[in-house]
């Protein structure tokens, strides 16, 4: 998180763009920096208690939390197709847990975390109507690396903090930190001006799509999981694609309907 703000800090003196913000505005960003700095904890703690492929299938659970918090703060109704294929999510989740029953406390881990990763991109999703979204990423970013080095400083993490790293995990954590957070998390807030914060969070979900076949290739045989871990993943990445062909519908179904006004 500390490469991703400075990165990110100076990306934007590069082109010519101010740090600074309102007092009022920076605070509210460290915030949510808490948030995500908070999520991440437990989701790198859930790998390891489980591993990527099961912490990934949780993650997914994100869009259920979503469902339910976005109207919250956007002060809207709630759509019940989001919360029928947030139950969806939870239905692929349940044969998770009948099959992965040794991997409970990572999976637990999993779905918090998930939680975490809803909340804050529901509130960057108000975020990005007052700020852009290189500023809003980089001052999160400062959030995470204070709420991060207070978790190891306070003695709660069981790992001590050390910054002494071999020169093949430096350059590792460098694509993190730069290309995988910097980029990545630059490019989530900026299509929330044009998508829901719930079409981003169900987006999100392909992520085990990939993270299981790239953790299979990685670590071998320690990721090889039940038949009953792959049917509720499965179920999990259904939901995507029913949103995906809901959101066209309901657009074509707009259309139509403002072809017949202007016929009228």
């Amino acid at each position: 998180m500390l490469i991703a703000f400075i990165s990110l800090a100076l990306y934007l003196l590069i082109q010519g763009k101010s740090l600074k913000l309102r007092k009022k505005g920076a605070w509210k960003l460290i915030l949510v920096g808490f948030i995500i700095a908070a999520h991440w904890i437990l989701f790198f703690e859930a790998i390891k208690q489980s591993n990527v492929s099961i912490t990934l299938a949780a993650l997914a659970t994100a869009s259920i939390f979503t469902a339910f918090l976005e109207p919250i703060f956007f002060k809207r109704k709630f759509h019940l197709y989001e919360v029928l294929l947030g139950i969806l999510v939870l239905i692929g989740l349940y044969f998770i847990f009948q099959f992965e029953t040794d991997n409970a406390l990572g999976i637990i881990l999993g779905v918090a975390s998930a939680f975490l990763a809803s909340l804050f991109t529901v509130l960057n999703g108000k975020l990005i109507k007052e700020y852009d979204a290189e500023r809003i990423s980089m001052y999160e970013m400062l959030g995470g690396v204070i709420l991060i080095s207070i978790y190891f400083l306070s003695g709660i993490s069981d790992t001590k903090l050390t910054l002494s790293l071999p020169v093949d995990d430096l350059f590792y954590i460098l694509l993190l930190g730069i290309i995988c957070t910097a980029f990545a998390f630059v490019a989530s807030v900026e299509v929330m001006k044009e998508l829901s914060p719930f079409t981003v969070s169900l987006s999100i979900n392909l992520e085990p799509i990939y993270g299981i076949i790239l953790a299979v290739i990685f670590f071998g045989d320690s990721e090889q999981m039940s038949g009953g871990f792959y049917a509720g993943t499965l179920v999990i990445l259904l939901s995507i694609f029913l949103n995906v062909w809901w959101k066209k519908f309901e657009k074509r179904k707009a259309e139509r309907r403002s072809k017949k006004l202007t016929q009228a």
